[in-house]
């Protein structure tokens, strides 16, 4: 017989090298016990499941909560509480934390009975290992809501994690261009296939995945408004369409009067009007704005990848397409533009959250702000000084 059990409720099958999971239910008042079985390709997505369904059970019965433990709780939380609520890329991030850190090391542990210590020996851990403090700091934040939902919902009397010290946020470091340096991108780029990825970016401010996520029908030609309500990433190997990162992230950016910009939309709508007709039904038409000869779309780690690839062969600096968004930042505080407005076009949800990510570019002294208004008063307090001079005489 090729299938034989391994762990309990676990079995293995040799021939199609699949782990298969028992979940027996308990049995209604008028039958038997119910009994299904679910197939798996690893043992560690088996044993999450496996976990999972017993979390799942022992909720639903309402009985024997205290033998929940964290693993199971995190199953649930995750499938039954982030994955309905967050966009499929968070629940993907939170999936790899829970299955590669959190479960192995504490989730064995009953949810009734975790301690503050064992929460903060786990953090301490992860940081030898030598995991950054920001993605440690990531860690702390997803096992905090977790543990925070299972508090409300009573199934802990406390949240042990408010009682854990987790590593100080690090200051990431800063690659962006003034806008010397990115005229220069744009020259070396200009007639590639890069070079309209970069102008949205340095242009326009755009997230990559906003740039892989922009369709034509979202390009409003005459009146020179891109509207940005879609993005394209990867999700565990594979590319997902889903809407902008919140509600603040759909956006209308015109660049009407920004001659290169207007240049270079009109030249992709003709590109891909010929491509069209040059292939015919053999053109993959999904709409996108920037994409692959026969029009099937970049994946956002390609585009990343290239301009890797395009910058070991210039003298420019380092810089990532997220770091071209960044510039475009800094390029408009450097020309006094208001935080509000930067705030808008970057697609964030607060000004406070703008100035949190790119603190470093807004001075901290508000010297402008300070120098503006003592000019104000000092020009008034001088046109009055004359004007009583005057009436003395």
């Amino acid at each position: 017989m090729s299938r034989k059990t391994i762990l309990p409720n676990i079995a293995y099958d040799s021939q199609r090298r699949s782990y298969y999971v028992t979940i027996r239910r308990p049995a209604p008042p008028d039958g038997a016990p119910r009994r299904t079985v679910q197939c798996y390709p690893t043992l560690e997505l088996a044993i999450q499941a496996l976990d999972r369904k017993g979390g799942e059970e022992i909720l639903a019965q309402g009985e024997d909560l205290e033998k929940l433990t964290l693993g199971q709780w995190l199953s649930y939380w995750l499938e039954q509480i982030i994955k309905p609520s967050r966009s499929a890329s968070t629940a993907h991030g939170y999936t790899m934390i829970i299955r590669n850190h959190l479960s192995p090391s504490l989730g064995s542990t009953q949810l009734s009975r975790l301690t503050a210590a064992q929460v903060q020996l786990y953090l301490n851990r992860m940081q030898a290992k030598g995991l950054c403090a920001n993605t440690v700091r990531k860690h702390y934040m997803l096992l905090h809501n977790a543990l925070e939902h299972a508090r409300k919902q009573d199934l802990v009397m406390r949240n042990v994690s408010e009682y854990v010290t987790p590593p100080s946020a690090s200051d990431p470091t800063h690659h962006f261009y003034d806008s010397e340096t990115m005229a220069r991108l744009f020259e070396i780029l200009a007639g590639t296939s890069m070079e309209p990825v970069v102008k949205l970016a340095g242009y326009l401010g755009l997230r990559r995945a906003e740039i892989c996520g922009l369709k034509w029908n979202h390009v409003d030609r005459e009146q020179k408004v891109i509207t940005i309500a879609e993005a394209r990433t990867t999700v565990n190997g594979r590319p997902v369409n889903k809407s902008t990162k919140n509600r603040s992230s759909i956006r209308r950016l015109g660049y009407a009067g920004l001659a290169d910009m207007e240049e270079l939309m009109d030249r992709l709508w003709r590109q891909r009007q010929e491509e069209m007709e040059r292939l015919g039904e053999k053109y993959a038409d999904k709409g996108y704005v920037i994409c692959h000869d026969g029009g099937r779309p970049y994946q956002a780690d390609y585009l990343s990848n290239r301009l890797q690839r395009v910058l070991s062969k210039t003298e420019l600096p380092y810089v990532t397409l997220h770091g071209l968004r960044h510039s475009f930042a800094s390029i408009a505080n450097s020309r006094n533009i208001p935080l509000f407005g930067i705030s808008r076009a970057l697609g964030h949800s607060t000004t406070s959250t703008t100035s949190r990510i790119y603190m470093h570019l807004f001075d901290d002294t508000h010297l402008a702000v300070v120098q503006a208004v003592g000019q104000a008063v000092e020009g008034s307090g001088a046109y009055e000084a004359q004007e009583n001079i005057g009436e003395q005489t």
